[in-house]
């Protein structure tokens, strides 16, 4: 039986020449019982990309001693992943527009499997930061299109229910991540970190390969050039970001990011130059998908700022442990939980500009009271207001998603999802730097004073979040 998306695809004709012609409603989403299984599929493949950023962290100290490295050589193991995720997005999410989403969803999925079993059988340090790129490369093909199938697997009345569904997988991916580690790593060594990708990878491949729509293809060719630029471009920017909190390197670190700006400039004259870019810049072009891009990486800024500093607060300000700073850290993504998959519901009745505005200005408002808290806070009053914080950010993101893929041309699904989560990944690398750089600007001061600033950066960023996201325009069609 042929997959329903697979079936003809251009729109009905009608002999009205006055009367448009209907979009063919098999087109329009799959059956309800393929999209679920479809759903489960994509579900599981994200869990373990998104989980795979955050879940080794944990395992850092012990994969130092069982490789005989240093510690400061093993944050290679947490940084290759990460950059072989950032350089790739856009390159493999223009393979999706050329050879189709499901294709490179597939095949990501295969490559990310493959490489968790070379993590957990790596002999050396090499070994396994090698094999973490691959499983990089990897998980860059599974979110590079991701919401790119969101478009095919729901009908169009319903993708803001399918972008709060990905977001909510999403947003318990990242905050479970340590809670998973520390579950595994009681019970057995750190390769079953890795090893525990087999089952459930296997899992998603056979259901989504006969799940997932087939899409429309462009036919182009793949730009090899642009790719290594933006390569080099993503990649000696994260690599400068990383360093800018080490008063040691931060010379090395700023000459980097200069190299990552003069090249990123080639770049993008360059995109300027193309058809159909790598570097989506005729999307930008687009004002509702510009807005959404600068109101997704200042959210996502926001965001990990706080989740850099809060700890801190607990911990040297209130003098709670780890435990109780992991109590109080739960709120936030779980009130994003909540919120994720009711906002996606409200941005297929309302206009999601003002959904996105509404969020962040309620982010913004958690945030500024956490930053008032006094020095003795209680409990509760520290977990309403990162509830506040969470429900706001989880209002905001299906909504922004949704413009990201419905202000793009339907055949540049791919390029749009790609820099979603280029945008999303950019947002948390800018923050994470940010504090470092907040941080050691205030080296030897009490640790309440730089937490402050940063915790005011981050209502900043919020609220430039929220202005833009209102002064877009809801996409039609």
């Amino acid at each position: 039986m042929r997959n329903a998306a697979q079936r003809p695809t251009g729109p009905r004709m009608t002999n009205d020449p006055a009367r448009p012609a209907a979009p063919d409603p098999v087109m329009d989403g799959l059956p309800v019982r393929e999209r679920m299984l479809a759903l489960l599929a994509m579900s599981l493949a994200m869990t373990m990309a998104v989980l795979d950023g955050a879940i080794v962290n944990v395992a850092l100290p012990v994969m130092a001693k069982d490789l005989a490295v240093e510690p400061s050589a093993a944050i290679f193991v947490t940084n290759s992943f990460q950059i072989a995720v950032t350089a790739s997005l856009l390159p493999l999410a223009s393979l999706g527009d050329i050879l189709g989403y499901r294709r490179v969803y597939l095949t990501g999925l295969v490559l990310f499997t493959l490489a968790s079993l070379a993590c957990a059988l790596a002999p050396s340090l090499n070994w396994l930061v090698a094999a973490r790129i691959a499983q990089g490369l990897g998980a860059a093909g599974i979110m590079s299109v991701n919401i790119a199938l969101v478009r095919f697997i729901y009908p169009h009345r319903l993708i803001g229910r399918g972008v709060g569904n990905v977001a909510l997988v999403v947003a318990m991916a990242s905050a479970t991540g340590p809670t998973v580690a520390a579950a595994i790593l009681s019970v057995a060594t750190w390769p079953w970190l890795f090893l525990v990708n087999l089952p459930v990878g296997l899992v998603a491949l056979v259901v989504g390969a006969r799940t997932l729509p087939a899409t429309p293809r462009s036919g182009g060719r793949f730009d090899v050039r642009s790719a290594l630029l933006n390569a080099l471009t993503f990649g000696l920017l994260i690599i400068g970001v990383d360093g800018l909190g080490d008063a040691a390197t931060r010379g090395v670190a700023l000459a980097e990011i200069a190299g990552a700006v003069a090249i990123g400039a080639v770049f993008v004259w360059t995109q300027t130059r193309l058809a159909r870019p790598l570097l989506p810049v005729d999307l930008l072009r687009i004002p509702a998908f510009a807005l959404s891009m600068a109101t997704s990486i200042a959210s996502f800024s926001a965001q990990m700022m706080a989740y850099v500093a809060l700890p801190f607060y607990f911990q040297d300000v209130l003098h709670l442990s780890e435990t109780q700073t992991g109590f109080l850290m739960t709120p936030w993504p779980i009130a994003i939980a909540v919120m994720a998959p009711l906002s996606g519901r409200l941005a297929d009745r309302f206009a999601p500009g003002l959904l996105g505005g509404l969020g962040l200005a309620l982010m913004a408002t958690g945030l500024m009271a956490v930053a008032l808290l006094p020095p003795d806070a209680a409990h509760l009053d520290i977990a309403w207001r990162l509830t506040l914080c969470g429900a706001g950010f989880g209002l905001f993101q299906s909504p922004n998603n949704k413009v990201i893929i419905t202000s793009a041309p339907r055949d540049r699904s791919g390029g749009a999802s790609g820099m979603q989560s280029t945008a999303r990944l950019t947002g948390q690398s800018f923050g994470a730097a940010l504090v470092a750089v907040i941080f050691g600007l205030h080296q030897g001061a009490p640790p309440a004073g730089p937490i402050a600033t940063t915790l005011w950066c981050a209502v900043g960023l919020a609220a430039f979040g929220a202005v833009a996201s209102v002064l877009r325009r809801q996409p039609q069609g």
